[in-house]
């Protein structure tokens, strides 16, 4: 009866906790749906603590942690959502739990992930970067360490990002409260909204004020693009002018582009830009050093991902070409944002589409030069395993700033401030030089060919060597690449060097042997044929694996010329009794006839003898001490021609 009673008290607690569960997801669903994610966070944590397991929710719970950049629990969810093994969970979040594991610097988990995302998804232009840089943080490596930074000092310990560049200072966006009224909050992160601010760029700046009571509103403002003669500005803003706050259809306001002149000091005319929408987003604006073209970030209809980089021309009136989307090339299923574009024409931008050490990583994407069309990640220590974006640079000072919300920061997202102490390594040339030679003359072999070959077979480069059989290639280090060497009667030869991600020097030497071989009586197939030495083991007389191999080289010269006759010399090392030595290699000179009598060469062709330790090629002799490899050389067999 107890038994009973117990199991219908259970029964109808797990209902009416089902139910209870329900309804909390129902909230949690509204509140996701409209984005107001801290909210959804806090009422969907609460159902699956208590042990209520279901892909959406740990899908909603992952990407509001995702989307807010609180990686640790992003991945705490995500891998929930994996380990139920759900058929209909979508590769999207292979991808999202992979970024977020290299945010926790798990990078060998992470590329699991990433090869699950690839197989599930191969057509995904991610996927197929990710397999085409399996190597990427080694590629990361190599463009490391050519920034010095250091945090901004007038970081808050709210949002501090988007910094700019205006005359002689310095605007960016904050989420900051200044005033002495409490400041409107986003429900998306439990952040105020942001405002735009501004400071001198001279060493004895002491803060930073609100930049224009006309720019700044109760809503989001950010990202600054402003002309060289400072009367224009391009600005970023939530779709709010005019009074009026929009949605879009569902129910979500939207980012939109601005542009504003200023007149006596005061920002005026400030008007939305005709590419902008409110069913999507278009935010981050970056002009070209010309300010012929405005680069920007949008999720408009036609993108490839999340936000592609856009560009339209500016117009001789002040009027706009159509948006074009920069492509594949920059452009991927991810998210790219955050434009710059240096007057070096340098495209400056942030993503989590292409490798990278976690969240968004800044990407130099080249406009022009011999690199043209070539992205970049500008490595450690702009990046990290967080967000990293914003980035902005002066190409004659090689000072700037950048945002990040890594570790050990004083707000939730702060400004950093660069110094460039190299240029972008657009190539890695390694060296490559050598001397080609005949392998049995020794002699240099001029106008042989030296052709560099990429892993996809595809011929890079080629030259020929000088009359001393010098060459000298230069390679990309970080790919492998073949050289193969040819020459007119001669067989060609290729080595493989495999990808360093260092600029240092290679010595690669190469011995050719003559495709055609010319033998009289008395030569020893042994050197003509290039053939390894027939080694026995101590006191052995039993044909070696590796020995059979060259056997097979002799046999196969032997059935191709059936007059060829030959004499084996088997010889030993010094050790044991000169004897015991001389009927050792008998026995060898015995089993090595043997062994190509018994595949197939006639016996009459072949005669042999023991020459014991008569016939040392090095000085081991009876009482000198010498090593086990230096002994082997003398536990050997020659094949000398008689016919």
């Amino acid at each position: 009866m107890k038994k009973t009673i117990l199991l219908l008290y259970i029964t109808l607690s797990i209902a009416q906790i089902g139910l209870s569960q329900e309804r909390k997801i129902s909230r949690g669903g509204k509140n996701y749906d409209n984005l107001a994610f801290i909210k959804a966070i806090d009422i969907y944590e609460r159902v699956a603590e208590k042990g209520y397991k279901s892909a959406d929710i740990f899908k909603k719970l992952g990407n509001s942690y995702y989307f807010n950049a609180n990686y640790e629990n992003a991945a705490k969810w995500y891998k929930e959502l994996i380990k139920l093994k759900d058929e209909t969970t979508e590769p999207e979040y292979y991808f999202r739990y992979a970024q977020s594991l290299k945010a926790l610097k798990n990078y060998g988990e992470a590329d699991q992930m990433m090869q699950s995302f690839y197989d599930a998804k191969k057509s995904d232009n991610r996927a197929q970067l990710f397999d085409e840089q399996r190597e990427y943080l080694e590629v990361i490596k190599f463009q490391s360490g050519r920034y010095r930074i250091e945090p901004f000092p007038l970081n808050s310990e709210y949002s501090d990002f988007a910094p700019s560049f205006y005359q002689k200072n310095l605007v960016f966006s904050s989420a900051r409260d200044t005033g002495t009224f409490s400041r409107y909050k986003h429900s998306w992160n439990d952040q105020p909204f942001l405002d735009l601010y501004g400071t001198p760029l001279d060493e004895n700046s002491i803060g930073a004020s609100k930049f224009s009571k006309t720019l700044n509103t109760r809503y989001h403002e950010s990202t600054t693009a402003f002309t060289k003669d400072g009367s224009t500005v391009y600005f970023t803003r939530s779709n709010y002018s005019n009074g009026k706050y929009r949605k879009d259809s569902k129910g979500i306001n939207k980012l939109k582009i601005y542009r504003a002149t200023i007149n006596n000091g005061e920002w005026q005319n400030v008007t939305e830009l005709p590419f902008n929408g409110d069913e999507f987003s278009t935010a981050h604006p970056a002009l070209n050093p010309e300010e012929t073209k405005l680069y920007f970030a949008s999720d408009r209809e036609g993108s490839l991902g999340l936000s592609d980089i856009y560009v339209v021309d500016i117009n001789n009136d002040g009027s706009f070409s159509e948006p074009k989307n920069l492509g594949p090339d920059v452009n991927t299923e991810g998210r790219e944002t955050f434009p710059f574009v240096s007057t070096e024409g340098n495209l400056y931008l942030s993503s989590d589409g292409h490798p990278g050490l976690g969240g968004l990583d800044v990407f130099a994407y080249k406009l022009n030069g011999a690199s043209s069309g070539k992205i970049f990640n500008v490595g450690e220590p702009i990046n990290s395993s967080e967000d990293d974006f914003t980035f902005i640079i002066d190409d004659t000072t090689k000072e700037g700033y950048f945002a990040s919300n890594r570790d050990g920061g004083k707000g939730n997202d702060d400004i950093y401030i660069l110094v460039e102490t190299s240029p972008l390594k657009e190539k890695c040339d390694r060296s490559v030089t050598g001397v080609v030679t005949d392998k049995y003359t020794k002699l240099p072999i001029a106008e042989a060919e030296v052709i560099v070959i990429d892993e996809n077979n595809k011929v890079v480069t080629s030259v020929f060597t000088d009359g001393s059989g010098n060459y000298k290639v230069s390679i990309d280090c970080t790919q492998g690449q073949f050289i193969r060497v040819q020459k007119r009667g001669y067989l060609t030869k290729e080595s493989f060097v495999d990808a360093t991600f260092k600029e240092e020097d290679l010595v690669l030497n190469f011995e050719l042997e003559l495709d055609t071989i010319t033998a009289g009586i008395g030569d020893d197939l042994t050197k003509i044929l290039g053939l390894k030495p027939i080694y026995f083991d101590l006191n052995k007389s039993k044909i070696r694996g590796d020995a059979e191999i060259e056997l097979a080289k002799v046999i196969a010269v032997m059935e191709h010329y059936p007059n060829l006759k030959i004499d084996v010399r088997s010889h030993t090392d010094s050790r044991a009794n000169d004897r015991y030595n001389l009927k050792l290699s008998e026995r060898r000179a015995k089993s090595t006839i043997a062994f190509i009598v018994k595949n197939g060469i006639d016996a009459s062709r072949i005669t042999g003898r023991g020459y014991g330790e008569t016939q040392l090629i090095n000085t081991c002799e009876n009482g000198v001490k010498c090593s086990e490899e230096e002994h082997e050389l003398n536990r050997r067999s020659e094949f000398v021609i008689v016919q």
